[in-house]
C-alpha cells in the first residue's frame, strides 16, 4: 500500500525563503529554506508537535510582520 506525500507551502517569498510540509504517512516533514541560514530539515510525529515548534519558531509577540500575516502563517499550519 503507498500513500502519496502531499505537500503544503506554509509561506513562500521567492525560491529562496519558503517553508513547506510534507505529509508522508503519519509523518510531517517540514523544510525551511533561508537566504541566510540554508535548509533546515524537521521531522515531526504528530500535528500538534508540528503546531509547537511553529509557536516556538514564530511567536506572536516577537513576530515582524503584520497580525494579518501572522494569522494567515499560522492559519497555513494549522491546515496540514
Amino acid at each position: 500500500m503507498s500513500h502519496a506525500i502531499k505537500k503544503h507551502v506554509i509561506f513562500k517569498k521567492d525560491k529562496w525563503n519558503m517553508i513547506t510540509v510534507e505529509v508522508n504517512g503519519s509523518r510531517l516533514i517540514l523544510r525551511e529554506i533561508s537566504d541566510q541560514w540554508g535548509e533546515d530539515t524537521h521531522t515531526f510525529m504528530s500535528r500538534p508537535a508540528l503546531m509547537k515548534w511553529a509557536n516556538d519558531r514564530f511567536p506572536k509577540d516577537k513576530y515582524e510582520g503584520t497580525e494579518e500575516e501572522y494569522n494567515t502563517l499560522m492559519e497555513a499550519f494549522r491546515s496540514v
